[in-house]
């Protein structure tokens, strides 16, 4: 069976469109998987306060803030 170049070149096609696609696909969801995080971040206040009434302390303020901005910073510092 001969190849000939509009074969090959097809196949070429197909693999550099999958290869485009697949990087497309890599870079979008990783933007919205981002954008999700930081519209719904995975640990809020209401979270942190059951947190220290598991260890059987009643948060203050303060606290709350404190590991709040904690945890933000960390965030901030992973990326």
């Amino acid at each position: 069976m001969e190849f000939t170049i509009n074969t090959i070149a097809f196949i070429f096609i197909i693999l550099g469109s999958i290869i485009v696609g697949v990087v497309i696909g890599y870079f979008v969801s990783r933007k919205l998987f981002s954008s999700q995080l930081e519209k719904n971040p995975p640990i809020t206040k209401d979270m942190i306060k059951a947190m220290y009434r598991s260890m059987g302390r009643t948060p203050s303020e303060a606290q709350l803030n404190a590991t709040m901005k904690a945890m933000e910073n960390a965030r901030k510092n992973s990326k």
